[in-house]
């Protein structure tokens, strides 16, 4: 054997090898396996598990497979749903592709055009000063000061947009603290993957954190009779999304300790940048006030009829299309966009909308809940939140909440359970999908830094996951039920 046939031989990855032939494995399991048996709901309405629902639970393991352990790019694997989709007969190619380019993912696209914007003009760096002149040296609290900045903010504008505005002044203060920014760290890993579990805990406590908080009262208003108000949400989630936040940043200090405990001369060196800088600049000026604008137009919808008609989508290409005709952006930046990230959100689309077209997602949550329908009350409650966390890791949040919210609240009278816990818990797990990339935008743009793997996001979301249940537990036997939080229709 010549010397570099045996190279050859060495560089053979055989643990990615492994995980591609597991995904193709598990499709092939599920696709040609006998039908499996309807599930039927506490009404007696049965669900059929179709052919293409077959195989939209067999795409949706090998996707899952290969995101996780990443063993072609995650835009790659994107792509594969679709064509997995067509090539199998379970959608049609209309329906499989269009997914790609749905509103959401085009807010995305948008989200991380202002975060290209926020950097080029030095929008992030200056913000980014003046938080480390405030914090000071200490990693630790300059940390916490990015995690509390990020969850304040999820309060009145959408977590995506959020995420996508603190990226690049994240990237700004990693810079301040690693000689070689685009070298992986402890500290790089906390700040990033702490930002985007960051994101989803404080996009629970308001209507303004993402769209699945009027999905699901608008499911308990149609089905309870009853109007959850704007304040009432916040009054009951407020403290389990800040209680998180703290504990995600102990966690990421427990698990990732800082290579550094300090970075040495931080203010006078933020101050020194801050100066070099100069004055704030017109493009600044103009960047600043278009993102705001567009913000205050999208949380004020909440409140204004007028403004709520506008959809959130269009709203935020707006600012596209003015910092491309302001010369602000230019061709360059348009080729700079992380196309990689886009594709995974259209993957995501397309694999959420295939089980829930097929009723592939239906027949898998009446079968689980359904599994609960005689336990202890506690035991349903978190059973339902179990399967909003897993499934709102794979599709979107607002589709886990679709499918799971109105058999749970069917079943719920059965066991004397108050509707009000069933739907805050839901909106709970809904909201922090620690585990997988698609689970959230945040989740992909802090990828965007690569400071961590998927399977190192899928590894600490595990522990995140398990400290989120163990939170929601406590909620939902002591602290809502002192807070006026009605658990039992017996009580």
């Amino acid at each position: 054997m010549s010397a570099s046939a045996a190279v050859q031989k060495a560089q053979v990855d055989y643990k990615r090898l492994f995980f591609m032939f597991l995904g193709l494995f598990l499709f092939c399991i599920v696709y040609w396996a006998p039908p499996f048996p309807d599930a039927v709901d506490p009404m007696g309405a049965s669900f059929t598990l179709s052919k293409e629902a077959k195989g939209a639970i067999a795409i949706f393991l090998l996707a899952g497979t290969w995101w996780v352990f990443e063993v072609v790019p995650i835009g790659i694997t994107s792509i594969l749903i679709g064509v997995m989709q067509v090539m199998f007969h379970v959608r049609s190619a209309n329906d499989a592709f269009k997914d790609f380019m749905t509103p959401s993912v085009m807010f995305i696209f948008a989200s991380l055009i202002i975060g290209i914007v926020f950097t080029k003009t030095g929008l992030t760096k200056r913000i980014a000063y003046k938080m480390l002149s405030i914090v000071g040296e200490k990693t630790h609290l300059i940390m916490l000061g990015c995690f509390l900045i990020t969850v304040a903010l999820t309060h009145f504008m959408a977590h995506t947009a959020v995420a996508a505005t603190m990226y690049p002044l994240l990237l700004a203060v990693y810079a301040m603290y690693s000689d070689d920014p685009s070298k992986p760290s402890n500290f790089g890993k906390g700040l990033f993957i702490g930002m985007a579990y960051v994101a989803g805990a404080g996009s629970i406590v308001t209507l303004l954190g993402a769209a699945r908080a009027p999905v699901a009262l608008g499911f308990y208003n149609d089905i309870v009779g009853r109007e959850i108000s704007f304040f009432e949400l916040t009054y009951y989630m407020a403290p389990v999304g800040w209680l998180m936040a703290f504990l995600i940043w102990g966690m990421m200090l427990l698990l990732l300790p800082p290579e550094k405990k300090e970075i040495e001369g931080v203010r006078e060196r933020a101050a020194e940048l801050a100066a070099q800088q100069g004055g704030i600049t017109s493009k600044e000026i103009i960047a600043a006030a278009v993102v705001i604008t567009c913000i205050a137009i999208m949380s004020l919808g909440s409140f204004i009829p007028a403004l709520g008609k506008l959809d959130k989508t269009g709203l935020i290409l707006i600012t596209t299309l003015i910092f491309f005709t302001t010369r602000i952006l230019t061709i360059e930046d348009l080729e700079s966009v992380p196309w990689n990230i886009i594709l995974l959100f259209g993957g995501a689309m397309s694999i959420g909308f295939c089980l829930w077209q097929t009723g592939a997602a239906q027949w898998m949550a009446v079968h689980w809940l359904t599994l609960f329908e005689k336990a202890h009350w506690f035991v349903f409650v978190m059973g339902m939140a179990v399967f909003v966390l897993a499934m709102t890791n794979f599709i979107m949040n607002v589709a886990a909440i679709a499918i799971s919210m109105p058999v749970a609240l069917v079943i719920a009278p059965y066991l004397n359970v108050a509707p009000e816990v069933i739907t805050f818990a839901a909106l709970v797990t809904a909201g922090m999908p620690f585990l997988l990339l698609v689970g959230a935008a945040p989740n992909a743009i802090a990828y965007n830094s690569g400071q961590f793997t998927t399977g190192e996001f899928f590894k600490y979301g595990i522990i995140a996951s398990i400290l989120l249940l163990a939170v929601l537990s406590l909620f939902i036997l002591v602290i809502w039920p002192l807070m006026g939080m009605p658990v039992s229709m017996l009580g």
